[in-house]
């Protein structure tokens, strides 16, 4: 059994040993063994994370988030609480088949119970407004939201639109 640390909160269940220095895993979030967690993250409460999960560092994972098998998040994304991303455009009980790759590219931002369909790519800096339901591809420095998600603008690095600037 992985031994906690005082960055590891004892009443989660964290079973990788691929978690970076300085990274916070609080109650009763699930990290499987294959997982793979960078530096300086923060995996906040009721956070599940599969075994072919790759997160880099200065992650942020807010509570009630599933990252399920075949996701990966690059460095300084942020994970709004709630968001649902989907693995399998098919699903069927008992049917298991490999999981639609997801990529979230470096500095993007999820908003609060956004839904992330599978087998897309979110661009690097891109912002997903809160309660968006995103199927399709998002270009580097994109501003979406609604269901589906559409187009409303460009944000710089900071997350701010022209209207912002």
């Amino acid at each position: 059994m992985l031994k906690k640390s005082k960055n590891i909160h004892p009443l989660s269940d964290v079973k990788s040993k691929k978690i970076g220095q300085g990274t916070k895993i609080w109650q009763f979030a699930v990290v499987l063994k294959n997982a793979s967690i960078g530096k300086n993250c923060n995996i906040c409460a009721h956070a599940f994370i599969e075994d072919d999960v790759i997160i880099g560092n200065n992650v942020t994972i807010k509570s009630g988030v599933f990252i399920w098998d075949g996701i990966t998040i690059e460095n300084n994304v942020f994970i709004g609480p709630n968001v649902t991303f989907v693995n399998d455009k098919y699903p069927r009980s008992k049917k298991w088949k490999d999981p639609e790759k997801i990529i979230i590219k470096e500095g993007a931002s999820i908003g609060a119970n956004s839904t992330i369909s599978s087998g897309i790519t979110i661009g690097s800096n891109a912002m997903i407004g809160m309660g968006s339901v995103v199927t399709k591809d998002i270009s580097n420095n994109t501003l979406v939201f609604g269901n589906p998600a559409k187009v409303h603008g460009e944000v710089d690095i900071d997350g701010k639109d022209e209207n912002d600037r």
